[in-house]
């Protein structure tokens, strides 16, 4: 374990106990040493793979658990958050609101993801609202905490540059095709994107997402109607299979030709 874990970990630990003493108990909230027992927040977390067993451990005590109802919201812009979140159950909604009062999507995240990351460069991200689209279970370190001990361990350092890059390059992407691919374009190339990270055991060979028309229109700044329409589209010529909620790609190749579609 480094240095810098060891000599400041007691008095974090200190601390959260001394917080925890100081909160009233709720339904939200997972006691902390049942919570070792349970599962840990950094499994799965391709940021701390190259983490040892011990310090896995370590940090996990870092990373108190809640659980968010489907509905509440993680942080808004009337609670900012100064706090790097992992998702560790259920799907979390990032979403900003435009100044005529719309709500844009940044993301659908899925059990795994990382948020939050912005604030390790100074970017509080106040526009920015994270809601639970279904019951979840998400854990949170403090950015100081990042900032004093991960941030001065190499291993974690380059994979949390990589993470921002992967954040920005996202951003782009996005500005792109908003600006210049009609919708059935982005819708085509959201649905391939959000496929990648998906599969479906009742249709062997082929892709399912859980996403309804209405949080994929907020995904590509359209209207549920319009995209709705689309959606139509694309599954009558059989690119896609829609079912309860869930989309099902179909032809994986014809959903990627459209979505190079420019202009």
């Amino acid at each position: 374990m480094p240095d810098s874990w060891k000599s400041g970990f007691d008095a974090i630990v200190a601390r959260e106990r001394a917080s925890a003493r100081g909160r009233p108990d709720t339904a939200g909230s997972l006691d902390s040493d049942a919570l070792t027992h349970t599962f840990s927040c950094l499994s799965d977390v391709d940021l701390f793979a190259d983490l040892s067993t011990q310090e896995a451990a370590e940090l996990d005590r870092m990373a108190p658990a809640q659980r968010v109802l489907r509905g509440e919201l993680v942080f808004s812009q009337s609670q900012p958050s100064s706090s790097l979140f992992i998702l560790k159950s259920g799907r979390i909604r990032v979403f900003r609101v435009t100044e005529d009062g719309k709500a844009m999507t940044m993301g659908i995240l899925e059990p795994g993801a990382v948020f939050g990351e912005m604030v390790l460069v100074g970017q509080r991200m106040h526009d920015n609202y994270a809601e639970a689209i279904e019951d979840s279970q998400i854990c949170r370190l403090e950015v100081r905490d990042v900032e004093r001990f991960l941030l001065s361990d190499p291993r974690i350092a380059v994979r949390i540059a990589r993470l921002l890059g992967e954040q920005v390059a996202r951003l782009e992407e996005r500005l792109t095709d908003l600006a210049h691919r009609p919708l059935p374009a982005r819708i085509a190339r959201t649905i391939a994107t959000l496929a990648d990270g998906s599969s479906s055991r009742s249709f062997p060979g082929q892709r399912g997402i859980r996403i309804t028309h209405e949080q994929l229109a907020g995904l590509v700044g359209a209207t549920r109607e319009s995209t709705s329409k689309v959606m139509a589209e694309l599954a009558a010529q059989r690119i896609i299979r829609q079912a309860r909620g869930r989309v099902l790609v179909v032809d994986r190749d014809a959903l990627a030709a459209l979505s190079r579609r420019i202009g």
